[in-house]
């Protein structure tokens, strides 16, 4: 019964508009006053013993090395790296795009910020060459969604906070699903190039190739700083969020020289604010959780759905309904940190591994950016491309279809997440 009250407050606080982190605070804040005896004390004690985790850190780290790198000339050379590479195929402008949203997606942390740096001169480029507009905008707003899955990444590091997985684990298993989504997306669109007789570039001699590596050779090191200062033991995440947030202004400011010193406050304060933002439904999604487990409804889940018989398979098909539906009314960081809590214990109980969940959980946010009503990577190209929703929802369906059957590939397949995983730390 309580867990009815709680959710119907949720929802109903939901529907009038409010934004989710001042739902979710209002919902355990009403709920706590009027059907318990919890001092108030206990829930401001609450809201800071949840955000006290040095993970939580690396979260606005990563978003200014993400915002140094949209700002600072990284992206282009990106993309004219990639070209070299595979410009010359079927659809070769196109692929560039998935191979420089999967490189720039290694860097960032962030598929809004992979589908603004690199859609915003890819796409033009594409129109310019005679690649119909929606064809563009669907290659890159699917693409854009890697920035989530392939590390870093910010969604990884909320699914950590909430259910105390490794970072350093979530991160390496992201790297084969990451890598496998990228070549399906690109097949995807050399499958289509092909069949629509799309332009072709030139070939690239072997010497334009290394030349385009040495000059966004700056950018890609960045992955290298990352994940090998991860792996070797040299520091933890949060230190190398921090690291890469230093490098990446030092590599825009004074090698690349893309971003004026003047720039540096406004990319500072757009940091800042993004950060504050996440902070803030961090927080208020933690009392959320305290409330849903002090209430006991992650246990009886777990009991009712054992003793109903449901094993791992039927239960994952559900977790991926309920996370797609979830995605249709809210965006990544809020589902994480409200229904990871929630689902965890339950998978926990049926043996199911929490590197692989955690995985499954991001590709269903993946899946989730690309579609209306609250899609943030439509919302985004949208902005690029002046295109509407609607349109942009037919252009994306291609690319959407192999992300879903992705998602069944990544759910009941757990080795795919977790071989390199497993590889490394074992």
């Amino acid at each position: 019964m309580n867990a009815a009250i709680i959710f119907v407050l949720l929802f109903a606080l939901m529907l009038t508009g409010m934004p989710i982190s001042i739902s979710l605070g209002l919902t355990v804040l009403t709920f706590l006053f009027t059907m318990t005896d919890v001092p108030i004390q206990s829930v401001a004690l609450k809201l800071f013993t949840g955000i006290e985790k040095f993970e939580i850190m690396a979260i606005p780290f990563f978003i200014l090395a993400g915002n140094f790198l949209t700002h600072g000339g990284v992206a282009r050379r990106m993309i004219n790296f990639a070209t070299s590479m595979v410009g010359h195929w079927h659809g070769g402008l196109a692929l560039a795009g998935v191979m420089a949203c999967a490189l720039f997606a290694a860097v960032s942390g962030s598929s809004p910020a992979t589908v603004v740096a690199i859609g915003s001169i890819i796409l033009p480029a594409m129109v310019k060459q005679g690649y119909p507009n929606r064809f563009g905008a669907g290659v890159i707003t699917t693409s854009g969604a890697l920035g989530i899955l392939i590390p870093p990444s910010i969604v990884m590091v909320m699914y950590s906070v909430s259910t105390n997985t490794s970072v350093g684990k979530l991160f390496m298993a992201g790297v084969v699903p990451g890598l496998l989504l990228a070549f399906l997306l690109g097949l995807t669109t050399w499958y289509l190039a092909r069949k629509n007789n799309y332009p072709r570039l030139k070939k690239a001699t072997w010497a334009e190739r290394v030349a385009a590596f040495r000059k966004s050779g700056w950018g890609l090191f960045l992955i290298v700083i990352v994940m090998g200062g991860i792996y070797s033991g040299v520091f933890t995440p949060t230190e190398a969020a921090a690291m890469a947030a230093v490098y990446a202004f030092i590599i825009a400011v004074f090698v690349y020289k893309d971003l004026k010193l003047s720039q540096v406050p406004k990319v500072l304060l757009d940091s800042a604010s993004m950060s504050a933002m996440l902070l803030y439904i961090i927080t208020n999604a933690v009392l959320f959780s305290f409330l849903v487990t002090s209430e006991n409804i992650p246990q009886a889940m777990a009991a009712w759905i054992t003793d109903s018989g449901l094993g791992p398979i039927t239960f994952l098909l559900v977790v991926n309904i309920l996370l797609l539906l979830a995605g249709n009314v809210m965006e990544p960081s809020s589902i994480v940190l409200i229904m990871a809590p929630i689902l965890f214990p339950v998978a926990m109980k049926l043996g199911i591994d929490p590197v692989h969940f955690g995985i499954l959980i991001v590709v269903n946010m993946e899946v989730g950016m690309c579609h209306p009503p609250v899609g943030l990577n439509l919302y985004v190209a949208s902005g690029i491309t002046k295109m509407g929703i609607t349109e942009l929802t037919i252009a994306v369906m291609p690319w959407l279809l192999t992300m879903l059957g992705f998602l069944v590939l990544v759910t009941y397949w757990p080795a795919l997440s977790l071989w390199l995983p497993n590889l490394v730390f074992n």
